[in-house]
């Protein structure tokens, strides 16, 4: 079985976007889910160049739990790019990250109702 969930959100300026995206699958015996985020941000810094970027980043981190049979893993990426149109120039800020989460598949419990036999 597999739970597919999309969602992109755009602000009313359009000047902010989210592009997000979820995973549930079952498969040989391994529960798992899968999250993707992209959000991207532009902002209009006129015509100078010499206004301060930030500075890019990357994270990653795993966990690994044997006792309890978890596996995540998330990565999370920053940065930054200048875009110009024109005599404009934006900041484009954007941010990607992925979180994934293995776990071992519950099996269906079946619940009677002894009372109404």
């Amino acid at each position: 079985m597999r739970d597919l969930l999309f969602k992109n959100l755009t602000s009313g300026d359009k000047k902010r976007r989210v592009v997000s995206s979820s995973e549930i699958a079952d498969k040989k015996g391994i529960h798992s889910v899968i999250r993707r985020h992209f959000i991207c941000l532009i902002k209009e810094i006129g015509s100078e160049a010499n206004a301060p970027k930030p500075s890019p980043s990357v994270q990653v981190l795993r966990e690994r739990d044997t006792k309890a049979k978890l596996d995540r893993f998330s990565c999370r990426i920053k940065g930054s790019l200048y875009a110009s149109s024109g005599e404009r120039l934006f900041l484009i800020l954007f941010m990607h990250s992925l979180k994934i989460t293995l776990t071992p598949k519950v099996k269906n419990i079946r619940v009677y109702d002894v009372s109404k036999s």
